[in-house]
């Protein structure tokens, strides 16, 4: 087995997933990036210098196609997979009643399945490491507390939460960490999306308008890093999650108050 470390991310084709991949691989570590975007893929490798990569092209809700994209990254990284940073997700906001069944079905699988099965395709790779090992889930602050305009993303966040929870404990003999990050806004291409098909507004104006910090996503490859060596379950990204998780723990009246006065759901 290779001494060097060696860590999976989806999504690693922009944003957060480019984000940890650069920070990884400034500290030595073998770095592999699943994504469906094989061009935005191929821009993050040329950013990372040390030269210790490796690409696959696949889709998360593929339950299969996860096997063989962590088979053939831990051959490439020399018989080792220390992190799964189960990454990669979709944006979606608006009224519940104006998402389409599609796009539900969508984020629903994307979000949540992949995860799921990330983790299952994951686990022997992160056992064979163990102790030490770890499983990144990517959540968010909207898994902190529901807000209005974004039920079915928040849902998923709640579950991606969850089901770090439930593996903290169900892993925790076998040595293999799990944590998650719960970022606020993070500035990246994901803000220049409308949040949903009958909006034409993107998500960076519905949050500036809403007096919303805009997080730099170096802060979120920097908690990653803290997050894989550190012993916190979840690890709050930005000065929003933090003021959230603080008001929905000390102060749940206030924050549903304020929640339920917002002059519109985010994506409407």
């Amino acid at each position: 087995m290779s001494q060097r470390k060696a860590i999976f991310i989806t999504g690693g084709g922009s944003g957060i997933g480019r984000a940890i991949a650069l920070k990884f691989a400034s500290e030595g570590w073998f770095v592999g990036l699943g994504d469906i975007d094989q061009r935005g893929m191929d821009e993050t490798l040329q950013l990372i210098e040390n030269g210790f990569t490796y690409t696959h092209k696949f889709d998360v809700r593929d339950r299969a196609a996860w096997d063989t994209a962590l088979d053939g990254f831990s051959t490439a990284a020399g018989g080792r997979i220390d992190v799964l940073a189960n990454n990669a997700g979709i944006p979606l906001g608006g009224a519940l009643i104006e998402n389409s069944t599609e796009e539900i079905e969508r984020c629903l699988d994307i979000n949540l399945k992949g995860v799921l099965f990330g983790a299952q395709a994951a686990y022997p790779h992160l056992k064979k490491t163990a102790p030490g090992s770890c499983l990144l889930n990517t959540a968010s602050a909207a898994g902190i507390y529901g807000t209005p305009g974004a039920s079915v993303y928040t849902a998923t966040k709640f579950g991606v939460k969850g089901i770090t929870e439930s593996l903290d404990g169900e892993w925790a003999d076998d040595g293999i960490l799990v944590r998650s990050l719960c970022p606020s806004f993070i500035d990246t291409p994901l803000l220049e999306h409308a949040p949903n098909a009958q909006s034409n507004e993107a998500i960076r104006q519905r949050v500036k308008d809403a007096g919303l910090e805009i997080t730099p996503v170096t802060d979120v490859a920097e908690a990653a890093w803290a997050a894989v060596h550190g012993d916190r379950l979840h690890t709050l990204v930005g000065k929003t999650a933090r003021s959230l998780a603080f008001g929905a723990r000390w102060m749940p009246g206030r924050v549903r108050k304020q929640t339920r006065s917002s002059l519109r759901p985010l994506g409407q």
